[in-house]
């Protein structure tokens, strides 16, 4: 399940470790084959546990404590839009319902084409920029009015389309 490729990027990774806590390694490693594979699968859990030397559930405890990890496939553009107080004191619930009734899906739902995929999700540590969403876990929108939010689904829908 894990490729050689994977394999050195872990190593990569383990390095950065003394080497009886190679362990440190495995919210990288888990990172890795997100980017790789798109989700954590439970056999992608198995192979981090194997390369690492630790209990699968031990790995399976940090793909599920995090949000950042997909324990499901997801579209190729995931939605993170913060519901945490202080984002729906300033339209944070808001932004994630207009959402939801642009791309015909409910939260935790993933839109027909594939493209889109919508959660919530918890503080986002940017409550002055609220409402606040992480487009694939990387790229932070703040002040998301719904003109921002249409703008920035129309663009990526073309950009999905390429």
């Amino acid at each position: 399940m894990i490729s050689e490729s994977t394999k050195t990027r872990f190593a990569r990774e383990v390095a950065k470790f003394p080497a009886d806590q190679k362990q440190s390694a495995v919210m990288a490693c888990l990172s890795i084959v997100q980017q790789e594979l798109g989700w954590v699968s439970p056999e992608s859990e198995q192979g981090v546990a194997d390369y690492l030397g630790m209990p699968v559930m031990a790995v399976h405890e940090v793909t599920t404590f995090y949000n950042m990890y997909n324990q499901k496939p997801v579209g190729k553009f995931k939605l993170n839009v913060c519901t945490n107080l202080p984002c729906q004191l300033r339209g944070g619930q808001k932004a994630l319902e207009h959402l939801e009734h642009k791309l015909g899906v409910h939260a935790g739902e993933t839109t027909a084409d594939g493209l889109f995929t919508l959660q919530p999700s918890e503080c986002q540590g940017a409550c002055a920029d609220a409402p606040v969403m992480l487009v694939n876990d990387r790229h932070m929108c703040s002040f998301m009015s719904n003109d921002k939010l249409d703008q920035l689904i129309d663009g990526l829908k073309k950009a999905g389309a390429v």
